[in-house]
């Protein structure tokens, strides 16, 4: 029993040194910590004999340390280098048994150890809960066991090592032959407790097969008990990644709808807030695409592991960490635990002929120890390999790997062939997650004779599935048990092997090793799988998800150089799936490759280069290219009208897209021409209710607002509302856009109670069809901050306008449109109610960003400049204010006219900018001017007309020309409480007498 043992010392020691294997190291951790709350030191001695030192000399060196040494005994502990049993005892007899006094001891274990770790007198730790391992503890060390006061002290120390986290989702199985990597998880560890809230981000990276996986899921289990969060994501690909990240919500307790994106931001937002958890780890592991997933990483109280061989992790505030391949000894090491029949010799061997890459040493090692050939045998066939080749090394690719793999393959070959060929079928699909049961999913009639048995037999299916996982073809780098994923989906189980998990280099080889005969059978399977995946409808929301799994795979099949009209179909949709799920960068990628091999293979005239066209085009015109669009538009418009004519639809869907291009660059007369020939030509040839004549309506309704014909785009966008609602579904994209056309109309108009009331429900439905990261619910939710703002909820507005502004950096970027559109609102708001400094940087990335996206001359830049001439105004720069206000007046004139609301608004501007420098005459004569126009344009009680009143009646009153300004203030004021009531916000204010402003808001185009 532990309390008959003998005790270290009568009156306890003040310093304890904890001797533990790396493995046991949550053992130490908590036991440290028991014993530091009750005024303990403890010193910490991680255990790694070295094998040309003898274990003696590593026993006499822990007496150097002062007090007692509590030893962690597990099997690990032993099994550190290349010692029997035999060699323990002799050391334990040696040097424990005459110092027994000093050496305490704790089992964590139930495996045999060396018969003399009795020494020790151990007390048993493996099968009792918290409070009694704790007085076990204390008891061996003779340390008083009655509980100790906390004394305030509210800290969360390490949990006990028996107990699992909270919550714990996807980790792998804990690889019992983990092997060194000491130094690696110590500066891992450091790296996230070390950084700063939000920056606890390290990137374990390096080249394919080094381990990486295999680490962090160490790092897991060795650091785990510090965590009461631990979730493991699979992200490799973007869709899985967001999964993932969806289902933690309801891990976490959290109360959501079951709708995918509803889950996925209440994951995030109680990550960053650490609640109902601080203290979380989550575990991204293959992220070799920065790019793609970098914006779902968190931030927070808590930490995040990511695994990738991409090193441009550090470009996405992430500190990096590189994993090389072993050193030898440890290389040594784990040979043995993987295969135990060889020598210490043979596994240096072996080691040496691979060049020490752990997943190979895995694979081949566990190979080896199941076959009959001798070292030697295998080292003379990488020799000379299976093919003649030459062993050796480039920079990024082993070739000794190679050769490794073709071993195996020869050996699948000759155990169950039909896994070679199912695993050659699986590289025309991406690496990583490899959806096979579509290939399933095809009549076997349509297949080759060799898949046709294989697909058909579900025996023979099952067994190729098998020797797969067997020889670990189908795992990931590093942990044995990161497996084949055989996943039950949203459309209902599905049999076994599904979904098959490859690694990229295995991918690869594979690929590289396989007759010319199966290539040209293979990848034709797998393009007529994925055209048969596709459902046809990239506009439908619901089917996203089944797109998103499907797309990655089209290089792979190399469907661009298919002759095939199916094909072309399956990317086309895929195409327009990538713009209208805002994966903007993705879908101009597939566009411009598309373009180049369309042409090269179907002609310039080609019918489907006129539908790729319009798709490549609608993806450039999303990041801001106009004048790029612009020529791709013209050309084809021009070449349709010229051989089909007016009434040619595939003519005015090119039209179409040319007149958006023209809004985007600024010319709105010639769109406006287009956009009105267009809507008569669809309701000609497809009467009034088709969606193509309804989008075309939509597209005159921008351009009417961009004129600054509130009333006409705003009846025009109601009746296209209400068509599109009975035509599609409430919950269409496109009836969703429609309405936020037609709330953004309403509130340019005054109407805010109304806009906010239709804008609001509006973005609750987008963030459920859509998802929360979706431009055109980030578009819904920025017209409803503004809708807050003008109704008077600052509060409301500025937690809205910050969000969305993040939001959108985090999805398209900070040149994105869409994001310098939020930013101009961001910054007009905080100039007046937060930090004028950040205004001003923000502006001024705005200012610059449409002068190289639009250049000179363009409205949006000139309306961007006056909104940072009242910027300058704030800060005290009056003169640079008052000449950039005068000039941005000037060129929103010249760019759309003195009748424009936009150019009425500037005139507000810089008639305020003329009072400051002295020039109250040229005030009062602008505000008069604007008034008239204004009236003429906008009727005598919109919020434009009655501010630019009000302004008015602060220029006679600084003429000193009392009757006529309060006459005029007086009769604006009670046209403000009649239109938008007498406790609003701007009916307050210019009771108040505070001059009214007028921000621009950049529209969408």
């Amino acid at each position: 029993m532990p309390g008959a043992q003998k005790q270290v010392d009568a009156t306890g020691p003040q310093v304890v040194t904890i001797s533990f294997a790396g493995f046991n190291r949550a053992w130490a951790a908590w036991i440290g910590d028991r014993l530091e709350r009750r005024g303990l030191s403890v010193v910490y001695q991680r255990w790694y004999p070295l094998d040309d030192t003898p274990l003696e000399e590593y026993l006499r060196d822990l007496l150097l340390a002062p007090g007692p040494v509590l030893v962690i005994l597990s099997d690990w502990y032993f099994q550190l280098g290349p010692r029997g049993h035999d060699e323990w005892n002799s050391a334990l007899r040696a040097v424990v048994e005459p110092a027994r006094d000093r050496f305490a001891a704790v089992s964590v274990t139930t495996a045999p150890l060396p018969s003399a770790t009795t020494v020790f007198a151990a007390a048993d730790l493996t099968t009792v809960g918290e409070t009694e391992a704790e007085r076990r503890v204390l008891t061996r060390l003779g340390l008083p066991t009655a509980p100790v006061p906390a004394h305030g002290d509210t800290r969360l120390g390490p949990r006990y090592p028996a107990d699992v986290p909270d919550v714990w989702g996807g980790v792998p199985r804990r690889n019992t032959r983990f092997t060194g990597r000491e130094t690696l998880l110590n500066d891992a560890y450091n790296a996230l407790q070390q950084a700063g809230r939000g920056a606890g981000v390290v990137t374990l990276h390096g080249m394919s097969g080094v381990g990486k996986t295999q680490l962090a899921a160490e790092y897991v289990y060795r650091f785990g008990a510090e965590y009461d969060v631990i979730w493991w994501i699979a992200a490799d690909k973007r869709v899985s990644c967001r999964q993932r990240l969806a289902e933690l919500a309801p891990a976490l307790g959290l109360s959501t709808g079951v709708e995918y994106g509803e889950r996925l931001r209440a994951s995030r937002d109680a990550l960053r807030r650490g609640d109902p958890y601080s203290r979380w780890l989550l575990v991204f592991d293959g992220a070799d695409e920065p790019d793609q997933i970098w914006d779902l990483v968190p931030t927070g109280p808590g930490h995040v592991l990511i695994t990738a061989r991409n090193p441009e992790w550090g470009e996405h505030n992430s500190a990096l960490m590189e994993v090389p391949v072993y050193d030898r000894d440890e290389s040594v090491a784990f040979v043995r635990r993987r295969a135990p029949r060889l020598s210490y010799g043979e596994a240096a061997q072996l080691a040496g002929a691979l060049e020490d890459l752990p997943l190979l040493l895995d694979q081949t090692a566990g190979w080896l120890n199941d076959s009959d050939m001798t070292v030697d045998q295998y080292i003379e066939l990488l020799r000379g390999g299976i093919d003649q080749d030459v062993v050796r090394v480039s920079a990024d690719f082993p070739l000794a790997f190679q050769t490794g793999w073709s071993i195996l393959l020869n050996k699948l070959r000759e155990t169950v062939p039909e896994s070679v060929d199912l695993l050659r079928l699986c590289t025309f699909f991406a690496p990583g997650a490899i959806p096979v049961r579509l290939v399933r999913d095809l009549p076997a009639d349509t297949l080759p004779e060799k898949l046709r048995g294989l697909v058909d037999d579900p025996v023979r299916w099952t067994r190729a599935i098998n020797k797969l996982r067997q020889y670990a073809v189908v795992r990931a780098a590093g942990v044995g048990e990161r497996e084949v994923r055989d996943q039950v989906g949203e459309n209902g189980p599905g049999g076994a092997g599904d979904t098959l998990y490859m690694h990229r280099m295995v991918h690869q080889i594979v690929h590289q090793d396989m007759p010319a005969q199966d290539h040209g059978d293979f990848i034709e399977v797998v393009r007529r799988a994925l055209v048969a995946a596709d459902p046809g409808r990239p506009t439908d929301t619901r089917l996203w998800p089944r797109y998103a799994e499907i797309t990655p795979h089209l290089k792979w099949a190399d469907v661009l150089k298919s002759t095939d009209p199916d094909v072309h179909t399956l990317v086309l949709n895929c195409l327009r799936y990538l713009y209208l799920s805002g994966e903007y960068r993705a879908g101009i990628n597939l566009g411009r490759r598309a373009m180049a091999a369309w042409k090269r293979l179907l002609g310039d005239t080609h019918p489907r280069i006129w539908d790729l066209s319009y798709h490549y085009a609608n993806v450039l015109r999303a990041v801001g290219d106009y004048a790029g669009t612009e020529a791709i538009e013209r050309a084809a418009a021009e070449q349709l009208r010229a051989e089909r004519g007016p009434q040619d639809l595939e003519y005015l869907r090119a039209a179409g897209g040319l007149a958006a291009d023209l809004r985007g660059l600024g010319r709105y007369d010639e769109a406006y021409e287009i956009s009105g020939r267009l809507v008569a030509a669809y309701r000609e040839l497809v009467g009034e209710q088709d969606a193509r004549t309804l989008s075309a309506q939509n597209n005159l309704a921008v351009t009417l607002r961009l004129f600054g014909r509130y009333e006409e785009s705003l009846d025009l966008n109601r009746r296209t509302l209400e068509a599109l609602r009975q035509l599609l579904r409430p919950r269409h994209a496109w009836t969703l856009f429609s309405e936020i056309n037609y709330a953004t109309d309403l509130r340019l108009l005054g109407r805010y109670s109304e806009a906010e009331s239709l804008q609001s429900q509006s973005v609750r439905v987008h963030r459920i069809v859509m998802g929360r990261d979706n431009p055109q619910t980030l578009r819904a939710e920025h017209n409803l901050a503004l809708c807050h703002y003008r109704s008077g909820e600052r509060g409301r507005a500025a937690e809205l306008l910050t969000q969305v502004l993040e939001s959108c950096e985090r999805v398209l970027g900070e040149h994105d449109p869409l994001t310098m559109m939020f930013a101009a609102s961001q910054s007009c708001f905080a100039r007046e109610h937060g930090d004028i400094d950040q205004a001003r940087a923000i502006s001024e990335q705005v200012v610059s960003g449409y002068l190289d996206m639009l250049g000179e001359g363009h409205p949006f830049l000139a309306g961007t400049r006056g909104n940072h001439a009242l910027i300058l105004r704030n800060v005290g720069e009056r003169d640079q204010a008052h000449l950039l206000m005068e000039t941005a007046l000037s060129d929103m004139t010249g760019a759309v006219g003195e009748r424009h609301p936009w150019t009425l608004g500037c005139a507000i501007n810089a008639s305020a900018l003329r009072n400051i420098v002295g020039d109250p005459e040229g005030a009062a004569a602008l505000t008069g001017d604007t008034i008239l126009r204004a009236t003429e344009t906008l009727g005598r009680t919109h919020p434009l007309t009655l501010s630019a009143r009000i302004a008015h009646a602060a220029d006679l009153r600084a003429l000193r020309d009392v009757q006529r300004a309060e006459k005029t203030e007086g009769e604006a004021l009670d046209d403000l409480v009649a239109t938008l009531g007498a406790q609003h916000v701007h009916t307050v204010a210019a009771r108040s007498r505070n001059r009214p402003y007028w921000d621009f808001e950049p529209p969408i185009v």
